[in-house]
């Protein structure tokens, strides 16, 4: 028999099937640390009206409203945040590494960074939609691969879940291509908050998910243009997801090495690049951190290794306290 769970641990998760059924568990673990959500709550006191947008609950309609004038109009309360969260999910190759293939009595875990990535927005996703906030998902690689409208339909956080559930992600591997091949794709966040972010309506809570395996250049381009559409109100939180062996790089035999996003294959020898290899990854990680401390961006680093509630829990309710003061 398996010890108790602790449905906030990957090894555990990787257990169950279904991303939805994960969500709900890592949901019920972050409720039970009391965290607060990155959104702040609705209260029952009456507001204003605004006009309908699609998606918004039909359950906030003034049905009173709509039998006067034939209009619809949504009732507001006092602490309604009007913010709507858009979550950006990266499915590029480089999604699909994982370190993690340690076996337990009971299960065996495959835990990879697109299963934590996955997580981590069906949760947050269920989270925000119990507080009746407009969800909307889009899933990416070096383009938009899939998504989900914006809505807070009590089940559409399981759409969201679906959607995730079925995505392939981008096979990019090629042993053909040489490092120095300039004929693959990579990663586009900047087309992909263009294409994503300037469409949306109101102001908006927009939760990038991504290892950021992307050329610094590329990726301030794309913070910048965040930044730049946090003048209509938009606001951002950066969640860089790693593999602990992109961390430590402890591997000692020595080994090919397939690039996921089209770099080629190499023969390499670990224990020897070690050093060097820790130096850029750590400078990479460092200039990620400094980008999104330089547009005012909230950052967090998950390691894919570590149960998913502490951190997660941490941090938003950080952030809402944060929000709180202001």
């Amino acid at each position: 028999m398996p010890p108790a769970p602790n449905y906030l641990d990957p090894q555990t998760l990787a257990s169950i099937k279904g991303i939805d059924l994960r969500a709900r568990l890592i949901v019920e673990g972050l409720m039970s640390g009391q965290h607060r959500s990155p959104m702040q709550g609705v209260s029952v006191e009456f507001a204003q009206h605004r006009p309908y947008t699609a998606g918004d609950d039909l359950r906030s309609l003034d049905w009173k409203i709509l039998g006067k004038t034939d209009r619809l109009y949504i009732k507001q309360y006092l602490k309604e945040t009007n913010l709507d969260l858009l979550l950006l999910v990266d499915c590029s190759g480089s999604m699909g590494y994982t370190s993690l293939t340690e076996s337990r009595p009971g299960w065996t875990s495959n835990w990879s960074k697109w299963n934590h990535a996955c997580c981590v927005a069906a949760a947050m996703a269920n989270v925000a939609i119990a507080q009746r906030d407009r969800v909307g998902l889009t899933v990416f690689a070096d383009d938009v691969v899939d998504g989900t409208r914006l809505s807070n339909a009590s089940d559409h956080w399981q759409s969201i879940a679906a959607t995730l559930a079925r995505t392939q992600l981008v096979d990019e591997t090629n042993d053909d291509l040489v490092p120095d091949d300039n004929t693959h794709n990579h990663t586009d966040l900047e087309r992909i908050i263009d294409r994503t972010v300037n469409r949306l309506g109101r102001r908006s809570l927009v939760v990038i998910i991504s290892d950021l395996f992307d050329d610094p250049t590329h990726l301030e381009n794309a913070l910048g243009r965040l930044r730049f559409f946090r003048g209509k109100g938009h606001d951002a939180i950066v969640l860089q997801v790693m593999d602990p062996a992109e961390l430590d790089f402890n591997m000692r035999d020595p080994t090919d090495f397939l690039g996921l996003e089209g770099e080629g294959r190499l023969p390499l020898d670990p224990a020897a690049l070690r050093g060097a290899y820790m130096e850029v990854v750590l400078e990479h990680l460092d200039t990620v951190e400094r980008l999104c401390r330089k547009f005012g961006f909230d950052y967090l680093r998950l390691n894919t290794r570590d149960p998913l509630g502490p951190p997660l829990s941490h941090f938003l309710a950080k952030r809402a306290s944060m929000i709180g003061k202001q």
